[in-house]
C-alpha cells in the first residue's frame, strides 16, 4: 500500500530512517535537506516506510505541480529493499498534471519511458592511489594544474560560506535567471546546516594577493562524496584555479571515499570537462510529465 502523506504528516524518525538504510542512499532526501530547500514537500510512504519517495511541490492558479529546487541533484525512490518502483510513478503522475523531478542513479522504471529523459552525472573511483588517477587526467587538465602551482594558488576548507556564494552570485549566477535571493539564502543555510551535521565541506582557492578566485561546496555520502555547488570568477580563468580546485578535493577525498561526483552535466562542454579529468557518465532519469488543461500555460518559476 503506498499513501501520500504531507510533511506535516509524516512520521519524520521513521521517514529518516529509511532514507538512511536505504539503497540509494544520498543526503538529498533527508527531512532536514527538503526543509531548507524546498517551498512544500510531502512523500509517498510505501507500507510502514519501507520505502519512501519525496516529492517537493508548489501550488499555482490552485494546481499543485513537482518541481525540482535549486541546491538539489536528484531525489527518487528510497528503499530499504528493491521495490517495484513503477508503483510509486503510477501514484505521482496519478496525483500531479505537471511533474519535472530527477531521480537518483539506482532507481530505473520499465513504464512510462515517454516521460523519462536520460541524464548524465560524471563521476571518478577512487579505489586506486592518487598519484594513478593524477595520471588519467587528460594534457589540459596536467597544463593547467601546473600553471596553478607556479602560480601560488592555495586551499582553505575551512572559510565561511558568504564570500564563496557571493562568488557564485557574481560569475554563474549571472548565467542563471531564475536563481533568486531566497535561494542564495536557503543555499546559505543549507551549508550551514550540512557544516554543523558534518556532511559537507567547503574548499576555497585563493590567489597570490588573497582573492578568491575558485570553490566547491562538498557533500559527504557514506562512501561518495558529491560536488554540490561549484563557482570559480570569470574574469580571472587563465590561472587554473578550478583545476586545482577538484584536483585538491580530488586528493583529499581518495582516501575515505570510493566514489567522486563531480555533480555532473549532460551539457556536452561540461561533461567533456569533466571527464578531462578522467571521469565516466553515470546515467539518471528526469521525469518530465505535462498533463495540464490546454488553457494552462507551462509553469515557470
Amino acid at each position: 500500500m503506498i499513501n501520500y502523506l504531507e510533511r506535516e504528516d509524516l512520521d519524520l524518525k521513521k521517514y529518516d530512517d529509511c532514507i538512511q538504510q536505504s539503497i540509494q542512499f544520498n543526503v538529498f532526501g533527508f527531512s532536514w535537506y527538503l526543509n531548507t530547500i524546498c517551498d512544500q514537500w510531502g512523500a509517498y510512504i510505501l507500507n510502514d516506510y519501507d520505502a519512501v519517495m519525496p516529492v517537493p511541490w508548489r501550488k499555482k492558479v490552485f494546481i499543485k505541480y513537482v518541481y525540482p529546487p535549486f541546491w538539489m541533484i536528484y531525489l527518487g525512490i528510497y528503499s530499504k529493499n528493491y521495490e517495484d518502483e513503477n508503483e510509486f510513478l503510477i501514484e505521482l503522475l496519478g496525483d500531479f498534471k505537471f511533474v519535472e523531478l530527477r531521480m537518483n542513479t539506482k532507481n530505473s522504471f520499465s513504464m512510462f519511458k515517454k516521460f523519462q529523459i536520460e541524464k548524465t552525472t560524471q563521476i571518478i573511483s577512487l579505489n586506486k592511489e592518487y598519484g594513478e588517477i593524477r595520471a588519467t587526467y587528460n594534457r589540459n587538465r596536467k597544463r593547467e594544474l601546473q600553471r596553478a602551482i607556479k602560480l601560488d594558488l592555495t586551499e582553505r576548507w575551512e572559510d565561511t560560506p558568504g564570500g564563496f556564494i557571493e562568488l557564485f552570485k557574481k560569475n554563474i549566477g549571472k548565467r542563471i535567471r531564475k536563481v533568486k535571493e531566497s535561494d542564495y539564502k536557503n543555499l546559505q543555510e543549507l551549508i550551514n546546516n550540512c557544516l554543523e551535521k558534518r556532511v559537507g565541506e567547503l574548499l576555497t582557492i585563493y590567489d597570490k594577493d588573497n582573492h578568491l578566485v575558485s570553490g566547491a561546496f562538498f557533500l559527504k555520502q557514506k562512501n561518495r562524496v558529491t560536488e554540490l555547488v561549484c563557482a570559480s570568477d570569470f574574469n580571472n580563468r587563465k590561472n587554473g584555479a578550478n583545476t586545482f580546485m577538484n584536483d585538491r578535493a580530488i586528493y583529499k577525498y581518495q582516501k575515505h571515499f570510493e566514489v567522486f561526483d563531480f555533480g555532473g552535466s549532460s551539457m556536452k562542454k561540461i561533461a567533456r570537462y569533466y571527464k578531462s579529468f578522467g571521469g565516466i557518465d553515470e546515467k539518471y532519469v528526469f521525469i518530465k510529465y505535462n498533463n495540464l488543461p490546454f488553457f494552462v500555460k507551462l509553469f515557470k518559476r
